[in-house]
């Protein structure tokens, strides 16, 4: 069985190993990481050799973690890394090379619609009827998107949301409000086998699925960086945060959303945590909150997008695709029983 795990910002971690009579056994870890000293290697190898092939990522690191000799340097890799890997061979996991990726980048649709088509593209990757996908949101008006979980009467201020014209839409993924003001953010869903991040914990994942936008903003002068459980950030301030949902079918949604240019006042004006959360520091340093990337790049809005893509397709091979029609009738469908319905958006009162 072979295993492969990318630490975020750091080195790839290689495991190889075979599976006897229930123990892990003929371990070899491998990898470009720096560790010294050299002949802490083997310890490793040794440690992890007779585990039981049923132990789980934490007790893998702990093994790893005992056979260290005093003063031992791991540098680009964590004894947690190591366990990673490792389940990921267990498990079977795929690596993003193992897939065929599409890049969907289309004209503006609605907020419910983006939110419908994060369900159904979801649900058709776990059904195999569709490869794993990024897509770009384009959109023209702005919205509130709530969590799964959130209370709405919480989160929003149906005054302050009246007053700019936002909409107010909840997403079937956990998480925060996101503020979505027209041409001011950048958001983007992944659509994921579940044996991509087989092996990992939520908050693994997390940054896994991100790494590649944390290159893209590196590349764009950007010291950026993930902090969890879900949030994009930098020395200047937080960029943005991200959501997952996990289907039964076997597929990941993970989507981020960046501020371009956040209006800060506005925000707090909309949505209620917002100004919990500015209460002591007052209104005039929400904007603060979220480093808009304009500020922080001096480029477009589409200039960032443009190497977003760029920065994902190179990495991983990516091709143009598109929403089906079938698809895009199947999201129709579930904005008329499902998001536009007041049903949804009240869920949580």
């Amino acid at each position: 069985m072979h295993g492969e795990y990318k630490v975020p910002g750091g080195k790839l971690v290689v495991v190889d190993l075979e599976v006897v009579d229930g123990k892990i056994r003929e371990f070899r870890l491998a990898g470009d990481f720096f560790l010294e000293p050299d002949d802490a290697l083997p310890l490793i190898d040794q440690a992890v050799d007779g585990l039981p092939a049923a132990t789980d990522a934490a007790g893998i690191a702990a093994a790893v973690r005992g056979a260290l000799p005093d003063g031992a340097q791991l540098l680009g890799f964590t004894p947690e890394s190591v366990g990673v890997a490792v389940r990921r061979a267990l498990s079977r996991a795929s690596s993003w090379l193992d897939h065929d990726w599409e890049v969907i980048h289309e004209g503006p649709i609605s907020p419910n619609e983006h939110l419908a088509l994060d369900q159904v593209l979801t649900e058709e990757v776990g059904a195999g009827r569709r490869g794993p996908t990024l897509r770009i949101w384009e959109w023209d008006e702005s919205a509130v998107v709530i969590g799964s979980f959130q209370s709405l009467r919480n989160e929003v201020d149906p005054e302050g949301a009246a007053k700019y014209g936002v909409q107010v839409v909840r997403r079937i993924s956990g998480g925060g409000a996101m503020f979505m003001e027209a041409g001011a953010i950048i958001s983007y869903s992944l659509y994921v086998p579940a044996d991509l991040v087989q092996g990992m914990t939520f908050a693994d994942s997390y940054a896994y699925l991100d790494e590649w936008v944390i290159e893209a903003l590196k590349s764009l002068g950007i010291d950026a960086y993930y902090q969890p459980l879900n949030d994009i950030t930098s020395a200047k301030g937080k960029i943005g945060g991200a959501a997952q949902k996990r289907l039964g079918t076997g597929a990941v949604l993970h989507h981020a959303t960046m501020s371009y240019d956040m209006d800060g006042q506005k925000m707090v004006e909309v949505l209620r945590i917002g100004r919990e959360k500015m209460s002591d520091k007052g209104t005039t340093s929400a904007a603060k909150r979220v480093d808009p990337l304009r500020s922080q790049t001096g480029l477009s809005r589409a200039e960032i997008i443009d190497r977003l893509v760029d920065t994902f397709t190179k990495r991983y091979g990516a091709h143009e695709g598109h929403v089906t029609e079938a698809e895009r009738q199947r999201a129709h469908e579930l904005i008329e029983t499902k998001f536009a319905t007041k049903e949804w958006l009240e869920r949580v009162p």
